[in-house]
């Protein structure tokens, strides 16, 4: 099987990575919309991290945030960061494996999209995002469509040809709480009698 980051190279050389744009948008918005409304009752300048940003669409969208000092994107497929890069705005992003990466900056707000299953240890990156990654009272929020409840996602690792990690909904949860995250919470956007519905799960520092 070819590593996630090698299928998303030839995705974003292909243009897919627009596809993923509007595919993945109504469940982000939510996770992003949720998560800025914090940041506005806070009332304070914050900075925030795409873990695996793609095209740098989320990145570029909550720069646009009075209160966003800081937007940034990480992504290991080298072809999504030249997209990103090209499509402008005051942004920042960084070409690393994920699985791999330290941060030497804290971020206030940090959010995933369909990343933490490609991962080779998904508890140990939430572990160290919680450890080193967040500010105090940072939050995470991710959004997950590959997990057991979710049957439509069963077939994808075959399909896609890339390495994927099922988990059930209260493992991912569980995930978050050993490695140390407050008010965790879990819920499943756009479900519908056909489609269990994106996972979202977040936490506070």
């Amino acid at each position: 099987m070819k590593r996630a980051t090698e299928v998303f190279g030839e995705w974003a050389e292909e243009g897919k990575d627009v596809d993923m744009e509007k595919t993945h948008a109504m469940p982000v918005n939510e996770m992003i919309d949720f998560a800025l409304e914090e940041r506005t009752n806070i009332g304070k300048n914050f900075s925030f991290l795409d873990l695996g940003c793609g095209n740098g669409w989320v990145v570029r969208d909550v720069a646009q945030n009075k209160l966003c000092d800081r937007s940034v994107g990480i992504d290991g497929a080298e072809q999504m960061i030249t997209n990103a890069e090209s499509r402008g705005g005051k942004t920042e992003y960084i070409l690393a494996d994920i699985n791999s990466f330290d941060s030497d900056v804290k971020y206030d707000l940090i959010h995933s999209m369909e990343v933490l299953y490609y991962l080779d240890d998904p508890s140990e990156t939430v572990k160290k995002i919680s450890d080193s990654w967040l500010s105090n009272n940072g939050r995470l929020i991710v959004g997950i469509d590959h997990y057991y409840e979710n049957i439509d996602s069963h077939s994808w690792q075959e399909k896609v040809g890339t390495r994927m990690l099922m988990l059930k909904e209260f493992e991912w949860v569980n995930i978050f709480e050993t490695a140390g995250f407050n008010e965790v919470q879990c819920w499943r956007s756009g479900k519908d009698k056909d489609w269990a519905g994106t996972l979202v799960i977040t936490g506070k520092k």
